[in-house]
């Protein structure tokens, strides 16, 4: 895949009414399992982060997968968002909304500090309660956002307006 541009699209399975009725879920899993492909992937999501980022922050779970590559490929630490319960030392945590209803996710406390830039990664950004928790969260330790990425965005769910003031690249954005 070197040189080569990569249909993101046909990496992207489709599967129907998962995890409920009307959902269509984005499923990474052949992308993830075609290894020239996944390479690809992250070379290109680390030729979009900008050059003064000091740690890359991965949200539970499929943002950890991308996430941990991505800060090897740039040579970073890792930092990771979790949902309740799973961080062993002080945190620092945040309620969002869901469409049905809220979630939770926590930091740790010493994961940061004032003057870190960092970027967020998840596998896909759809409303943007997510993203938009954890960059809450990553503001609460002083840190600073340089952009948050995806692997995909679902552009017609318009999460991008619920990260206002953060910038947002991803490798496909389906309309």
């Amino acid at each position: 895949m070197h040189g080569e541009t990569v249909d993101w699209q046909a990496l992207i399975r489709d599967v129907p009414d998962f995890p409920k009725p009307g959902i269509v879920f984005k499923d990474i899993t052949p992308m993830l399992a075609d290894g020239p492909a996944f390479s690809a992937a992250i070379s290109e999501m680390a030729a979009l982060v900008g050059p003064d980022v000091d740690a890359v922050v991965g949200i539970e779970s499929r943002g950890f997968i991308f996430g941990a590559a991505l800060a090897q490929k740039l040579g970073l630490g890792l930092v990771t968002v979790r949902k309740p319960g799973k961080l062993p030392a002080d945190i620092h945590s945040v309620e969002y909304e869901l469409e049905y209803g809220v979630d939770r996710l926590e930091i740790h406390r010493d994961a940061l500090s004032h003057g870190h830039r960092v970027v967020i990664v998840d596998d896909l950004l759809a409303t943007g309660g997510t993203a938009n928790a954890t960059v809450e969260l990553v503001q609460k330790l002083g840190a600073e956002v340089d952009c948050c990425l995806f692997a995909i965005e679902l552009a017609f769910l318009n999460g991008r307006a619920s990260l206002d003031g953060v910038e947002v690249k991803s490798l496909l954005r389906c309309d």
